[in-house]
């Protein structure tokens, strides 16, 4: 078994692909409208869904927003530079929500930004004590 995706309700599937696109550097791999159900699927991801967990933006149309609840916590991405990072993001629109540093309790570098859903990503600087392990 593997991972293939998660997927997060959307209220402008244009706006959060370009969040995730042009923002997040990630890739559209395939979109789909599914008229009898009324609703859009995209897939995006950092590499080919054959062997990479992507991510499934769901667009259900006329709805423009949903209430995120409790229960979720956030997405997760690694990377190189998470300063140099946040800094891209802000320049690009993008909104850091927690900006880089310590995670409490712990040494790994972290960092949080915010898609337009009000949806959660966390950054997670690789190489740091737990860098590659959950961290929230």
């Amino acid at each position: 078994m593997r991972l293939l995706h998660t997927m997060l309700r959307v209220g402008d599937l244009e706006r959060s692909l370009k969040f995730y696109c042009d923002v997040l550097g990630m890739k559209l791999f395939r979109k789909k409208d599914y008229p009898g159900g009324e609703f859009t699927l995209a897939f995006v991801g950092y590499g080919d869904e054959a062997d990479h967990t992507v991510l499934e933006l769901t667009y259900n149309w006329g709805v423009d927003s949903y209430d995120l609840g409790s229960a979720y916590g956030h997405i997760a991405l690694g990377v190189d530079d998470i300063y140099q990072t946040c800094k891209q993001i802000q320049a690009m629109g993008g909104e850091v929500v927690r900006e880089p540093g310590p995670m409490k309790h712990g040494s790994t570098v972290i960092a949080f930004v915010q898609d337009p859903d009000g949806y959660k990503v966390e950054l997670i600087q690789l190489g740091t004590s737990a860098g590659t392990a959950k961290a929230s």
